[in-house]
């Protein structure tokens, strides 16, 4: 599989985005897939998932919920985060990310994650 992300830009506090990340291949529904970030100087960090088609789960980050909200639509092999009331903090760049089926406690760790895209930069100004 291969993943492009797209959507990234500049915007102000409380403004929204949706980040898009489209996928190659015919087996798309069984990844789970995942965003994460990556802020200047810091390390990359868990943004949010979603589980294969069979697994049924999300999971945030605590910096995001209730703000953050990430979907997929497998007939057009795409998963999607809607940002909302963005945050300065929010700044980073911004990278999808697919796995083979992964457990819910397992999720949130990078190294879980085979395949990446190239990132997409998300400026919040106050």
């Amino acid at each position: 599989v291969q993943l492009q992300a797209s959507g990234g830009g500049l915007v102000q506090a409380g403004d929204s985005l949706r980040l898009s990340c489209a996928a190659s291949g015919r087996t798309f529904s069984s990844y789970t897939m995942g965003w994460f970030r990556q802020a200047p100087g810091k390390e990359r960090r868990f943004v949010a998932v979603i589980s294969w088609s069979g697994g049924g789960f999300t999971r945030y980050a605590d910096s995001v919920k209730g703000r953050f909200t990430i979907s997929r639509d497998n007939t057009k092999n795409t998963v999607y985060l809607q940002m909302n009331s963005l945050k300065p903090e929010d700044t980073a760049v911004y990278y999808c990310a697919a796995a083979v089926p992964i457990p819910y406690r397992s999720a949130a760790y990078p190294e879980k994650y085979h395949t990446w895209g190239q990132g997409t930069l998300v400026t919040v100004s106050s």
